[in-house]
């Protein structure tokens, strides 16, 4: 069934019930989108009418298609794909365990890749279409004590421009996002795998309060919900964009400039290493 508002544009959004992901729903919202919005948690209160929650685990193949099937069932395409979802794990590389660090890339990098597979078909019919993905400065400068969910977003760095030389000829286009710290749940819901006894305890200790407190005291989340929203209706879509407080994106900037040996230097010493 078509929606009776065909001329509106219509966005699928994945983690669209916290963070970052809530923040760009709701600025596509404010720039006329009807959003079908995908999360695991219970539907976020006070939305205006064109949010649609669709709850989605993006971690499964059925759950994905069947959100999928859905929003195609309502609407006769989607116009823009936003691929929000993610959460991060912390501790050394030594304690996490494998099964964890598979959990991570499942939700991070192969929960993107899912969806995206199962909207491409549909975008490829229609002719057109946009692509954003949710990357990480921590894709682009691997984080102390978040060396699996540094190594997820960096997965999704090859992935976008691989995709983008794919889906050009379908007149689609792809674009990753790079938010620094922006103040969300995100914070508080990261799963730290750390005891005392642990040899790494102590450097993690004094990380991981530095990290925190970037995070606790960083930008406004609906700040990236707007830049984001503005890349749905630029008139093309970068390779990628990085946001957030300025001097993380002055130490991506410079990351490229400089050799490693100094750039490891600069980061032992913000991180106390």
């Amino acid at each position: 069934m078509a929606s009776v508002l065909d001329n509106k544009r219509v966005a699928f959004v994945t983690g669209a019930t916290s963070g970052l992901g809530l923040a760009i729903s709701r600025s596509l919202l404010d720039i006329g989108y009807i959003v079908y919005g995908a999360g695991r948690r219970q539907q976020p209160p006070d939305l205006p009418q064109d949010f649609i929650y669709v709850p989605t685990d993006v971690a499964l193949d059925e759950s994905v298609n069947k959100s999928r099937d859905f929003v195609l069932s309502q609407e006769s395409h989607i116009d823009l794909l936003v691929c929000a979802a993610g959460f991060g794990i912390s501790g050394s590389i030594e304690d996490t365990s494998i099964d964890l660090a598979k959990a991570q890339f499942d939700v991070n990098f192969f929960g993107t890749a899912r969806v995206v597979c199962a909207f491409l078909p549909s975008m490829r019919q229609h002719g057109r279409g946009r692509i954003i993905i949710v990357g990480s400065i921590a894709g682009k400068i691997g984080m102390p004590f978040q060396a699996y969910y540094s190594a997820s977003k960096f997965a999704l760095e090859g992935f976008v421009e691989s995709l983008r030389y794919e889906v050009r000829r379908f007149n689609i286009e792809a674009c990753i996002v790079e938010p620094g710290d922006f103040k969300t749940g995100f914070t508080g819901s990261r799963q730290k795998i750390m005891t005392p006894e642990s040899p790494y305890y102590d450097q993690f200790e004094r990380v991981i309060g530095v990290q925190e407190h970037d995070e606790i005291n960083g930008l406004d989340p609906a700040k990236a919900g707007k830049k984001i929203a503005g890349l749905a209706v630029s008139k093309h879509l970068p390779t990628r964009l990085t946001i957030g407080p300025f001097f993380e994106r002055f130490a991506v900037w410079i990351r490229r400039l400089i050799p490693d040996a100094w750039f490891e230097v600069f980061y032992r010493m913000y991180y106390r290493l």
